[in-house]
């Protein structure tokens, strides 16, 4: 069996792609690495993880020097090349939010806006996940209802976690790899200090607590998904 048969698996890369490069010099190698890397990356719909990159490249190849290669080369162009989820994953550049709103309105499916419970709920389950319903309406004293966990759900932004090991064992909820990146967090490290952002203004535990900026998590959300576990 010849050395190129035996790396070929399921789902990995053609057998007969050369990674190496060896017949080119240096620039050129290194060139078409970009090439491949870059390639790989715009015509991915999720982050391209490390391991994918490997194998389309030498096995010499610093792949974090051809990350900041490609980024220096879009440098002007409208989209770049972010960390996220991790992964890599090209995106427009927030400065151009308004012109891509003003050319295809609404976002599209998946992008939905949060109502601001559902961004409340969402933040909690990030900051203290995993945690159960029931402890998400104990923080705010009121009922966080099934459907507005089945909205979070819906649109894949939390999903359920280990059983509590409370009474009952009910579910827990944990944000998601699409959580990630919908908010262009390269892992749930980067969210803001909870702390930070009471100090800033921004937030307040207390006021959360006593329910004063939570308008309603029982009513409002019609589209259920029934199948939600407790």
């Amino acid at each position: 069996m010849s050395e190129a048969s035996a790396r070929h698996k399921p789902n990995d890369q053609p057998a007969l792609l050369d990674t190496e490069l060896d017949h080119l010099p240096p620039e050129l190698r290194w060139r078409e690495w970009m090439g491949r890397v870059e390639a790989v990356i715009f015509a991915a719909s999720e982050p391209v993880t490390r391991s994918v990159v490997a194998r389309v490249v030498g096995r010499n190849c610093n792949i974090d020097l051809i990350i900041d290669d490609i980024r220096i080369e879009l440098a002007g162009r409208p989209y770049e090349l972010v960390s996220v989820a991790g992964g890599w994953q090209h995106r427009t550049k927030k400065v151009f939010a308004d012109v891509i709103h003003a050319a295809f309105g609404t976002p599209g499916k998946g992008a939905k806006e949060l109502s601001q419970s559902e961004a409340l709920v969402l933040m909690c389950i990030a900051y203290f996940q995993p945690i159960t319903r029931g402890e998400l309406s104990s923080f705010f004293g009121k009922e966080v209802s099934r459907d507005l966990i089945g909205v979070l759900r819906a649109q894949e932004l939390i999903a359920s976690g280990p059983r509590s090991p409370q009474p009952g064992a009910p579910y827990t909820y944990v944000t998601t790899k699409t959580f990630l990146t919908q908010f262009g967090l390269e892992t749930l490290r980067q969210l803001p200090d909870f702390e930070a952002l009471e100090d800033a203004g921004l937030l307040s535990k207390e006021k959360l607590l006593a329910g004063d900026i939570v308008p309603d998590f029982s009513s409002n959300h019609q589209n259920a998904d029934l199948g939600i576990e407790d």
